[in-house]
């Protein structure tokens, strides 16, 4: 906290220097809270300096991790796993993410200066939740406000904008077509003009139900589709 209190004083406001003490506890919904709710703190003056402050010390803490990363590790490619935090997607402040770090509310992009500080170190970026379904989060989760689909479109394309190589993996297990199509959907963009693409895909994961002879036929159809094949639905 005496960074937060350094960084009040230098903007001119001391009583600043503290996290707020409206945000509510851990099982707190957005709207019950005086910071998260729409029109909420987290927007107001000082909402925006915490919120700044909170996911700039995390972003220059990477920014040193990387720098001995790369002295370390000398002419080895290194990526950086970033955290799908989808839930509050549709929400204004994007309560979750804001409490993460990830300082990514509806009016303003929080991952671009993520992308340009991988970028900075020629570092991956790796994502998960690329085949899950918003209509599904909806169908099982509709209080939780949860949009994958939105937040992975986002995050890969902070990455792209600024071309650095992007990876990702799958959140959940998954064995059937619907999510094969979503993984494929977004490993290789349908109609992008610059054909851009993941550079590497991790499956998780293997396990005796993958094994089970129609869970691993799909998969093997799922992965000759990656390699190429049409696509097919």
């Amino acid at each position: 906290m005496k960074s937060l209190k350094r960084a009040a004083d230098v903007r001119g406001h001391t009583f600043w220097g503290k996290g707020p003490d409206n945000a509510g506890s851990y099982n707190s919904s957005p709207h019950e809270t005086g910071f998260f709710r729409d029109g909420g703190d987290y927007d107001s003056y000082y909402g925006r300096f915490f919120l700044k402050w909170y996911s700039q010390v995390l972003i220059d803490h990477a920014d040193r991790v990387l720098s001995l990363a790369n002295l370390a590790f000398e002419d080895t490619a290194i990526a950086a796993k970033l955290s799908g935090i989808h839930w509050w997607y549709k929400s204004a402040s994007h309560a979750a993410e804001l409490t993460a770090g990830f300082y990514n509310p509806c009016n303003r992009d929080g991952y671009a200066p993520i992308a340009l500080m991988l970028k900075k170190h020629e570092t991956a970026l790796n994502f998960t939740c690329v085949e899950l379904r918003t209509i599904n989060q909806n169908e099982d989760f509709p209080e939780a406000l949860a949009d994958p689909e939105g937040l992975v479109w986002q995050v890969l394309n902070s990455a792209w904008d600024v071309n650095i190589p992007v990876a990702s993996e799958n959140a959940l297990p998954s064995y059937d077509k619907e999510g094969y199509n979503k993984i494929l959907a977004n490993a290789k963009p349908w109609n992008d003009p610059d054909g851009r693409h993941l550079s590497a895909f991790t499956y998780l994961r293997l396990s005796s139900v993958l094994m089970e002879n129609h869970n691993f036929l799909e998969f093997e159809r799922f992965l000759k589709r990656m390699h190429g094949e049409p696509l097919s639905n």
